[in-house]
């Protein structure tokens, strides 16, 4: 289990944690800056001066999950983690591929009054050094208006614990009540296991009546993609991707789709690769459209798109999947992909 202390730079996370240690049987700290400091020695100068926040850095978001599961494995027990986390789609990709190795979340905000919280940042003087110091202050000061806007979505994710009147010891207290008495409980977002070999997924393409198609946003990874998922053992496929638009948007397909393409994708580490398959789901009517619906935690939200919009959306891989799909839907064939090229008969 990660115990997961968020709040607004300055508002005391780490002290509350490391007082937390000692009041959670069988925890052990572990603080994600540790990772955005390796990024100095691992990165080339020119990819960090790319971004303002490590955070930004999708090695940086991939090795804080992939450090919790190896210190689980190690030492197991419950991680103690301070961290901001003010983007929704970083904490969803995080907080999904932990998910995704089945380790839970309880997430907690530390959330003093705004004058308090402004105070605290003022009496910083960690480094010992005044400049230092400064250059501290200013950055907390800097990040509150992304704080103050993350506060609508983290209201309700986390249990929020009010630590204007409260010292430290009483703030880890108030956690540890909450965390042992399940007031903070796991986080609700749902993901597959990761795969331990190659895999066969089903993803459907549907339709509006401008031929626009739908793209979905998942919660636990980056990028847009088709509705669809793993096609589970002893399932046909074609059915698996009516399962999964059913499961994900909340909609039942009337007919089996009709398949578009094979795509073999390449095994790229940590990934596994597999067979990707597309169907064409075709066009849904205003009133199956009025009928969509988000229903579990694993999407944030659904979007009908043409295929110039959808550049911007997917990642390149699932992109050139989605291309060679559209041309195979206006021929009426059936494509054969190896990594994203049509081989066979149709590769022209």
């Amino acid at each position: 289990m990660i115990v997961w202390i968020n709040g607004a730079f300055g508002a005391g996370k780490s002290s509350t944690a490391r007082e937390l240690v000692d009041l959670i049987p069988h925890s052990t700290l572990y603080d994600p800056e540790l990772i955005g400091g390796a990024m100095t020695w691992l990165l080339p100068a020119k990819r960090l001066a790319e971004v303002e926040d490590y955070q930004d850095l999708a090695i940086w978001r991939r090795m804080v999950v992939d450090t919790a599961a190896a210190l689980l494995a190690e030492v197991g027990g419950v991680l103690i983690v301070p961290m901001t986390l003010l983007r929704q789609e970083y904490r969803d990709e995080i907080f999904g591929a932990l998910a995704a190795r089945r380790i839970e979340v309880r997430h907690v905000l530390l959330a003093p009054e705004e004058t308090i919280l402004r105070q605290r940042i003022d009496s910083r003087t960690e480094h010992g050094e005044p400049e230092a110091d400064a250059r501290v202050r200013r950055w907390c000061h800097g990040h509150l208006p992304p704080y103050r806007a993350a506060l609508g979505w983290l209201a309700g994710d986390a249990y929020a614990v009010d630590t204007t009147a409260l010292t430290v010891a009483e703030a880890a207290r108030a956690v540890a009540d909450a965390v042992l008495a399940d007031l903070a409980a796991p986080c609700g977002i749902v993901q597959t296991p990761e795969p331990t070999g190659e895999t066969l997924a089903a993803g459907v393409l549907l339709f509006d009546e401008d031929d626009r198609f739908l793209l979905v946003d998942p919660t636990y990874k980056p990028g847009w993609e088709f509705p669809g998922g793993v096609v589970e053992p002893g399932e046909p496929p074609a059915r698996a991707g009516v399962r999964e638009v059913a499961e994900e948007i909340g909609l039942e397909l009337d007919a089996v789709p009709r398949l578009l393409l094979v795509d073999w994708e390449r095994p790229k580490p940590p990934g596994y690769g597999g067979l990707r398959l597309l169907f064409d789901g075709g066009t849904l009517s205003a009133d199956d459209r009025s009928r969509l619906r988000l229903p579990g935690a694993e999407l944030r939200e659904w979007r009908f798109v043409t295929e110039q919009e959808a550049a911007d959306l997917l990642p390149p891989v699932r992109y050139t999947r989605l291309r060679w799909a559209l041309r195979a839907r206006e021929r009426g064939t059936v494509l054969n992909l190896e990594a994203g090229v049509p081989v066979g008969g149709d590769a022209s």
